[in-house]
C-alpha cells in the first residue's frame, strides 16, 4: 500500500494484517460509524472519516489477499461488497441502505473480535 497520505501509518506498515479479520472489520466499522455520524453535520470531520474508512477497506482487502487460499475468497468477497455498499450509501444511496443497519453490521465484528477464543483468557483487542 502506498503510504503517501496514509492516515494509519503503523497499521499500513504491516500491523493491520496481524489483526484478525473480525478486528479489522470492527475497526473499519468505527470509521464507517463516524462517517455516518458526521454526514451533513460537519463536512471536514465527515471527509476525514470517509477517507480513513476507504483506507481501512483497502488495507483489509490487501490483508485478505495475503491470507491462505482457504479463507481468501470469502474475505475478499465480504470486504469488497461492504466497501461497495459503503461508497453507494454516501454517493447517492441507490441501494437504499439503512445507516443504522450498516453500522450494526460492523458492530457484530467488533463484538466478535473482543470475545475470547475458546481456552483463551485475553482476547485480541481492537486496535484503531
Amino acid at each position: 500500500m502506498d503510504k503517501v497520505g496514509c492516515q494509519h501509518h503503523g497499521l499500513a506498515g504491516g500491523r493491520w494484517g496481524e489483526l484478525s479479520f473480525c478486528a479489522q472489520m470492527g475497526n473499519l466499522g468505527s470509521e464507517v460509524s463516524r462517517a455516518v455520524k458526521w454526514l451533513g453535520k460537519n463536512e471536514k470531520r465527515f471527509q476525514v472519516s470517509f477517507e480513513r474508512a476507504l483506507e481501512l477497506f483497502d488495507m483489509t482487502v490487501e490483508a485478505a489477499r495475503d491470507d491462505d487460499i482457504g479463507s481468501r475468497a470469502g474475505k475478499l468477497r465480504e470486504v469488497c461488497r461492504a466497501r461497495e455498499e459503503f461508497c453507494d450509501y454516501f454517493m447517492g444511496n441507490t441501494w437504499g441502505t439503512d445507516a443504522g443497519k450498516m453500522v450494526r453490521y460492523y458492530d457484530q465484528f467488533a463484538m466478535r473480535a473482543i470475545e475470547p477464543a475458546e481456552g483463551e483468557s485475553d482476547p485480541t483487542r481492537v486496535a484503531a
